[in-house]
């Protein structure tokens, strides 16, 4: 494959606004030992570039400054020593960084193929979530068959992830989201009981519908404002998995009496500052246990709009708006 010299990637001069973004030409990334070199053809949106935007995302040691963090596209060159693929594949990959380009270097211990009957528009809407939701609910929080499963936030990428891939292993599955048609959503993906969080307190909910012994796991991306409710709506020996701080990241006058009396375990982890052996690890555990679904159709995305690449901005403003229900996906080409 003959390669440009230079590409149009997303460049952020300054943090601040959607309108800071704008499309610029620049050089292609450089290839690592152990990198792939993708041609992107599509890009998900993800709460961390938007936080990334705004300035209050730090960039890990070695990451790129451009946006972006999971691509779908065409292999395009081999770093030394990168396996497991070949040039013109179709693959899938968790960047770190860069994704908001033509082309992209990542980690080959980070890519997967597209699913069998995928196109580069669903590829680009899996990485980020499900690496999110299997790390965080499977590996770390444990969640297996019969268990109860809470997440926040049901109708955002994430959500509709954790919500398939809980349904999908057995659980019982409950959610939150914030109106009637994003409920809807919610229990069309699989879920129980979806709670209205403007309408209803979910921690009494969820107790009415557990007979008061309350979900085994609970995947928060709200923080803080939630702490004291998720506690109290965990089952003896539950786990809480905290994700992001929407709702803040302090917490004033909580008890921790209950995770000692319930024997809690109350844990968080971010994706992006983990080691390349935990990211292939989690890509491993997607390749045996979650890919399987995806080309069975058991599990799939959820896309709520397809945006041409240089209306980025527009993308911006649409999940800041947070009317969406799954993802938002950036065609490129």
């Amino acid at each position: 494959m003959t390669l440009p010299t230079e590409m149009n990637y997303v460049d952020l001069p300054a943090p601040g606004g959607p309108e800071n973004m704008v499309l610029a030409r620049g050089p292609l990334p450089q290839v690592k030992s152990g990198d792939i070199l993708v041609r992107v053809e599509a890009f998900g949106i993800n709460r961390p570039d938007v936080l990334q935007r705004k300035g209050d995302y730090p960039l890990p040691p070695g990451a790129s400054p451009i946006l972006g963090l999971e691509v779908a596209g065409e292999v395009a060159a081999l770093g030394e020593g990168a396996t497991g693929f070949s040039i013109g594949d179709k693959v899938c990959a968790l960047a770190n960084g860069g994704a908001y380009a033509e082309y992209c270097a990542v980690p080959a211990t980070q890519v997967l193929a597209w699913p069998k009957g995928y196109d580069a528009v669903k590829a680009a809407a899996l990485p980020e979530t499900f690496f999110t939701v299997w790390a965080n609910v499977f590996d770390m929080a444990g969640l297996k068959a019969g268990d109860t499963f809470l997440v926040h936030g049901g109708s955002s990428g994430i959500g509709t992830t954790a919500i398939q891939l809980a349904k999908a292993f057995d659980a019982e599955v409950f959610a939150t989201a914030g109106n009637a048609a994003k409920c809807a959503a919610c229990e069309a993906l699989g879920a129980k009981r979806a709670i209205n969080y403007r309408e209803e307190d979910f921690k009494a909910v969820v107790l009415e519908e557990t007979g008061g012994r309350g979900v085994d796991v609970i995947l928060d991306m709200v923080g803080g404002r939630y702490f004291d409710r998720n506690i109290a709506s965990l089952a003896k020996d539950g786990r809480l998995s905290i994700i992001a701080f929407l709702g803040g990241a302090r917490v004033e006058g909580a008890s921790i009496a209950p995770i000692l009396t319930k024997r809690l375990h109350v844990m968080g982890s971010l994706l992006r500052p983990r080691t390349s052996a935990e990211k292939q690890a989690i890509r491993d555990g997607l390749a045996s246990s979650v890919w399987p679904l995806l080309e069975a159709g058991k599990v799939a995305p959820v896309i709520h709009a397809v945006l041409s690449f240089d209306k980025v901005a527009d993308a911006h403003r649409l999940m800041e708006e947070g009317d969406h229900i799954g993802k938002i996906v950036m065609r490129v080409g």
